[in-house]
């Protein structure tokens, strides 16, 4: 397992930490897809590069600004380290976003021209390849903005209660939104079992429309699109964040196994007091020395932060 803890300066009011590994399970994978991106507050960055950490400086990057994202390669299309390989790669040169809708307008145009660029190199009748991302972007002094495409998630871990903070982007999801699935159903196919499928990808494109075929641009899901139980979970939005709180981007592997809730209702008492470093290597070490049962063998990625103050939104 790769942890990621040192030479990292997120000033005084952050407080993060990564970790990546094949995984665990009876027949581990052979090669880990996933990734993460960490840019500190001096621009220096850390990721995955052909599976080792690499670390380099991101030139011109603002004073205090932070970037963290958790990426998972989708194995089952082809190319799926490459994928996020390449999107990480284009993080790094994306430069930093104040609002919302900037970061989103980047991060398209970004899926775009991936996308275009995996099909050209791509032989025939080859599938495409493509890559979850749950992003956050801290500008200095403000609260984080979020991007999320796939099926990877945001968590917040506070007062012995792990919530999910991203909707999964997987077909129960595009049933609720037609109303074919009610709270408790879509909470049961989503959050009490595990399911491979996905129905949005970052390179990929999104199935999210009735037909349920693949279309190329991506769809940020929000109150417009999503029941009303899900409303309040868009996709591209300002997170208000709690002094004190872990927030966790984590890969799918951490609960592809019989009872994923059973494994994320330990988290917060792992974590509990903990630095961003010492939760990441807490959960990692409960989850490779305990695989739950019934574990789908996958990769396993993971970037914790810890705020120490509230913020408000951007421009605020």
């Amino acid at each position: 397992m790769h942890l990621i803890k040192d030479a990292l300066d997120f000033g005084p009011w952050l407080d993060a930490a990564a970790g990546s590994s094949v995984g665990a399970g009876s027949l581990p994978r052979r090669e880990n897809q996933d990734n993460f991106l960490l840019i500190d507050a001096s621009g220096h960055a850390v990721c995955l590069s052909r599976q080792a950490p690499f670390h380099c400086q991101v030139p011109g990057w603002p004073r205090g600004h932070v970037r963290a994202a958790v990426l998972d390669g989708m194995g089952g299309h082809g190319q799926g380290r490459e994928a996020a390989e390449a999107a990480v790669q284009g993080l790094l040169a994306m430069p930093a976003c104040l609002d919302p809708a900037s970061l989103a307008a980047r991060l398209d145009a970004l899926h775009t021209r991936l996308q275009d660029g995996f099909a050209r190199s791509a032989p025939a009748q080859a599938r495409p390849p493509g890559t979850t991302l749950t992003l956050l972007e801290v500008p200095p002094g403000e609260a984080p903005l979020l991007y999320h495409v796939g099926d990877s998630r945001l968590y917040e871990l506070a007062d012995g209660v792990a919530s999910v903070l991203t909707v999964d982007h997987v077909p129960a999801t595009v049933y609720a939104m037609r109303g074919a699935l009610d709270e408790t159903h879509w909470r049961a196919a989503v959050h009490g079992e595990h399911h491979p499928q996905i129905s949005q990808a970052f390179i990929l494109g999104n199935a999210l429309s009735d037909s349920l075929q693949l279309d190329k641009p991506l769809r940020g899901l929000d109150a417009s699109t999503l029941p009303p139980f899900l409303a309040h979970l868009g996709d591209r939005r300002v997170l208000r964040v709690r002094p004190g709180a872990h927030y966790v981007l984590a890969s799918d592997g951490f609960w592809a196994c019989d009872a994923p809730l059973a494994l994320t209702a330990r988290w917060p008492a792992l974590c509990a007091g903990k630095s961003a470093a010492q939760a990441v290597s807490a959960l990692f070490d409960d989850f490779l020395s305990h695989p739950p049962k019934g574990l789908h063998s996958d990769n396993i990625t993971m970037v914790a932060l810890r705020f120490e103050a509230a913020f408000s939104a951007p421009g605020g």
